[in-house]
């Protein structure tokens, strides 16, 4: 099973039956609030109706389609529509199946990119501690969660920005801290050691979730935008988590007003109905790579399942649920709420930090001296046995619930949280 402690779960397995709305139910019936929007991808609540009544419309007309030399209507439509939603100039899509697979092709991209502009030595990419772009080869290089690398080689040529979370100075910040944006001229330190021709690309997340609800220092993403665009390497924005809804806009480009040149996304993009990721690219982008090469296939790369008419029919109905029932403008007027709530955990028994950004909230638990990690895993077994689903990375609880879960939900959350760590030692 993927990210699980295996044995643990034979052990004691915890099964879900069925979801609707903000809520879970195992296979005993149990209901269980859903803190975490499955795995940060079902913004609009689960088994939305018209997300279904698409999904099985389109398996009835068309149910698979080959996407190599041929197309079909609807992958076209959802290019169109997230073209009306994307960041000014960022109006080129290219489909894959996860966020993992959405980020290895935004480094491919990348690296075809500075190849049709005459400058192949550009083969280096900058990433992040403590970022996480998927588990290819390529993800887990540019990432930089320890577990996820550990027994695996890494790829040459790429390096490492440092981690934005300053605890000691910032704890219980709320919203984005004062401090922090020089960390990004580390960029320079990299451009003076490697020289900006060998330098394609800096991938990061503009808020990461996976690590623990890390959020950007003010000016940190203006910055290192203004340094990538003077040496001409490209700037990738991971949106897998932050793309639909989850910080009160489309994107969290838009949130922050910066533009990235590439931006990956998946989850939120289908509600998590069926799997789905998206490369998104500045048109110029897309003509350099395309206009550039020799007549045939101008860009060797793809996948089987690219622009799945399944997974195009849900992403298209999951934006009508987003945008008819104004779920972004709906979390960017939660936030206010949804923050006080979860900073009150900040009395709660074992909580050294709470951060919050949109509907993402991370609460970080002192560690169990000889044991990291265990205390967390304890609480998210715990929680939900009592009714909550939350999500533990390290000794870090990440909450995102759903875009349409109410005050209320956040409160019987939080309550379920601070309870249970008072019982746990």
């Amino acid at each position: 099973m993927p990210f699980t402690d295996n044995r643990g779960f034979k052990a004691m397995p915890r099964l879900l039956a069925s979801a609707s709305g903000c809520h879970y139910r195992d296979t005993k019936g149990n209901e269980i609030l859903d803190g975490t929007s499955g795995l940060w991808c079902v913004n609009a609540g689960h088994a939305r109706g018209p997300i279904i009544a698409a999904i099985r419309e389109q398996a009835e007309e068309l149910d698979f389609a080959p996407t190599f030399q041929l197309g079909h209507p609807k992958v076209f439509q959802l290019a169109q529509r997230l073209e009306t939603i994307f960041p000014k100039g960022i109006n080129r899509f290219f489909f894959g199946n996860s966020g993992s697979e959405a980020g290895d092709t935004a480094l491919k991209i990348a690296y075809a990119y500075h190849e049709a502009r005459g400058e192949p030595a550009r083969k280096r990419i900058i990433g992040r501690q403590r970022g996480y772009h998927g588990v290819g080869f390529g993800g887990i290089s540019v990432g930089g969660l320890p577990n996820n690398a550990r027994g695996f080689p890494l790829l040459p040529g790429f390096s490492h920005l440092s981690a934005t979370l300053d605890i000691a100075n910032n704890a219980f910040t709320r919203g984005q801290p004062d401090t922090g944006a020089d960390l990004a001229d580390e960029l320079l330190d990299f451009i003076k050691e490697y020289g900006a021709e060998t330098i394609a690309a800096v991938m990061v997340e503009p808020m990461s979730g996976s690590a623990g609800v890390l959020v950007p220092p003010k000016g940190y993403l203006e910055r290192l935008r203004a340094i990538t665009q003077e040496h001409g390497i490209l700037l990738i924005f991971d949106e897998v988590i932050t793309g639909f809804g989850r910080l009160g806009a489309a994107t969290a480009s838009q949130r922050f007003g910066v533009t990235p040149d590439i931006i990956t996304t998946a989850k939120g993009l289908t509600n998590g109905a069926v799997p789905m990721g998206c490369t998104a690219v500045r048109q110029d982008i897309y003509e350099a790579v395309t206009q550039s090469a020799a007549p045939g296939i101008e860009f060797f790369h793809g996948y089987t399942y690219s622009g799945h008419p399944l997974a195009a029919a849900a992403a298209l109905a999951s934006l009508d649920v987003y945008e008819g029932e104004g779920l972004f403008e709906r979390a960017a007027s939660l936030e206010g709420i949804f923050e006080d709530i979860f900073h009150a955990l900040a009395n709660a028994r074992h909580v050294i930090d709470v951060r919050n950004l949109g509907m993402v909230a991370g609460i970080e638990l002192a560690p169990r001296e000889g044991a990291p990690g265990a205390r967390a895993m304890e609480l998210f077994h715990a929680c939900f046995d009592a009714g909550v689903l939350i999500r533990v990375t390290g000794d870090i609880v990440a909450l995102s619930p759903p875009l349409i879960a109410t005050p209320d939900h956040f409160e019987q959350i939080a309550v379920t949280i601070a309870d249970t760590l008072a019982k746990i030692h």
